[in-house]
């Protein structure tokens, strides 16, 4: 069930908030969390019911595993049900693609098993994977069924994120400022839900009816040099605001239920170097790799350098052969499995390896400068567009192999982008599409976005909340107030968002397929 279909808007949301209201004025805090959980399995398996025995297995499974842990920390154990869900992953992601290849590799007409990959598997692996290893670690203070339940089922994260962690969900399950009716926070929900609703189905959607064209162009030619970067470019922003808009929702329908989500977007075209964009894009996939795969590899490494008394630093720097082994094979791992984290293909697989090698070599730069003494950011205007320029410049090229259906049709893109296949005059709705894109680079850049828009109140989990600016005239177009003109002009978005979105049927979001 897509958040901007008919069936969740005029059904699924209203009936579930009316319980949740209903629930909550009996006093019953249990009752209220037990409606939670059964409206978001009934939201699953909305659309995949044949996956719901899936998804309760493993909620059963990983509760069963982490509670043993907890109890009493047994690293086989862990690593059993790290494989369990590893494997289960691997198995319903990569399975078809493994055959393929080792059938190429071998000559052989093997037969790819028939596999539909369950809905957001990805998302509820990762998240019962950090629970175990936090458990084993000690780190688990709570562990009742229905809140484990809840957190990994609540339908606002669910489909495609945020990534939530146990510590700062299952808090608030307990929390009696939370999981409750405040018709604050329900405000704010509202007008989240409905600018990220906006975000999908009027600016998402008509960028992919565009660049669907270009990258199936891609797939049977290599494109001219307007073309490719018209249709790289448009894709950039596709993926922007459909992300955007879905991470902007999924924190609104929080909040209308009383509970936080993590910032999951923070406006990551505005970054300045590689290492910060992924600072701000998925936030919370970054946070998880780094904290259960890039970290324990480099502590790892690093203990095996002590034991052979190998120098990590030279002169307060790290060496060259420290930062190989620590910084630079520990960024490609975890690069590697984002990218085969987002799909099955060669094409990811080159994603994930084109931002490791953009990462490796930030982090090289950032210590050169620092062993020159040189400023490790840069200062003054020019200098920081030219940054920001050339990070989205490489997060676009990356984004094509992301984006592409295969190796080649990504390359007929790229090398279009390099002017390798000429200059072709462009179509005529060339001109029109680059001012349509031009205009909306320049939103991406020069506007503050929602979470700033919104500031002086509460939003995501953890969210810095500023002090309230003074009211003025136009105070509102750069900070949110509840004013009437506030209203008005979020009834006029939301009424001519919702007759966009019911008049035909309603594009999946990008992240709903990992």
């Amino acid at each position: 069930m897509l958040f901007s279909s008919s069936a969740f808007i005029v059904y699924f949301l209203p009936i579930t908030l009316l319980g949740f209201l209903l629930f909550s004025a009996t006093g019953l805090r249990r009752l209220v969390l037990a409606w939670l959980t059964l409206c978001s399995l009934i939201f699953y398996a909305w659309g995949a019911a044949e996956n719901l025995p899936l998804l309760i297995g493993s909620m059963l499974f990983n509760y069963v595993v982490g509670g043993q842990l907890r109890k009493r920390p047994n690293r086989a154990l862990l690593v059993f049900g790290i494989c369990v869900n590893v494997g289960l992953l691997a198995y319903y992601k990569y399975a078809i693609w493994g055959v393929g290849v080792a059938s190429s590799l071998f000559s052989a007409d093997w037969a790819a098993p028939n596999i539909i990959l369950p809905l957001a598997i990805s998302f509820f692996t990762f998240k019962q994977i950090a629970y175990l290893v936090d458990a084993e670690d000690g780190e688990v203070t709570e562990h009742d069924f229905l809140n484990y339940c809840l957190f990994i089922t609540f339908f606002p994260q669910l489909i495609a994120g945020p990534i939530t962690h146990h510590r700062e969900m299952l808090t608030q399950f307990d929390d009696p400022d939370h999981v409750c009716p405040r018709w604050d926070l329900m405000a704010i929900g509202a007008t989240l839900f409905l600018v990220g609703l906006f975000k999908k189905v009027m600016i998402a959607d008509p960028f992919g009816s565009y660049t669907s064209l270009v990258f199936e162009a891609a797939r049977r030619a290599p494109l001219p040099l307007i073309e490719a970067w018209l249709g790289a470019v448009g894709y950039a922003l596709q993926i922007y605001f459909d992300f955007s808009g879905y991470c902007d929702m999924a924190i609104g329908l929080g909040l209308m239920f009383g509970i936080q989500l993590p910032l999951n977007f923070n406006s990551p075209y505005k970054a300045k170097s590689i290492i910060e964009y992924w600072r701000r894009w998925h936030m919370t996939l970054t946070r998880f790799l780094t904290a259960y795969i890039y970290n324990p590899m480099t502590t790892a490494l690093s203990r095996r350098r002590m034991a052979r008394a190998e120098p990590i630093m030279s002169g307060g720097i790290m060496n060259p052969a420290a930062f190989a082994q620590l910084v630079a094979f520990p960024m490609m791992v975890t690069m590697l499995v984002a990218g085969v984290w987002h799909g099955a293909g060669w094409q990811f697989v080159i994603f994930g390896l084109l931002h490791g090698f953009y990462l490796v070599t930030a982090h090289a730069w950032r210590r050169y400068k620092k062993a020159r003494g040189l400023p490790l950011d840069d200062a003054g205007k020019v200098r920081v567009a030219c940054s920001v320029l050339l990070t989205f410049v490489c997060v676009t090229i990356a984004l094509v192999f992301f984006r592409a259906a295969d190796v080649s049709s990504a390359m007929n893109v790229v090398s279009g982008m390099a002017g390798l296949n000429g200059v072709k005059p462009p179509p005529e709705i060339a001109a029109y599409l680059g001012t349509i894109i031009a205009i909306f680079l320049f939103v991406v850049w020069a506007f503050p976005n929602l979470y700033e828009w919104l500031g002086a109140y509460p939003t995501a989990f953890d969210f810095k909340v500023r002090d309230r600016e003074p009211t003025g005239r136009w105070t509102w177009l750069i900070v949110w107030q509840p004013r009437v003109v506030t209203g008005l002009i979020l009834g006029v978005i939301g009424a001519l968002t919702l007759l966009r979105s019911f008049s035909g049927a309603p594009a999946e979001f990008i992240y709903s397929q990992f």
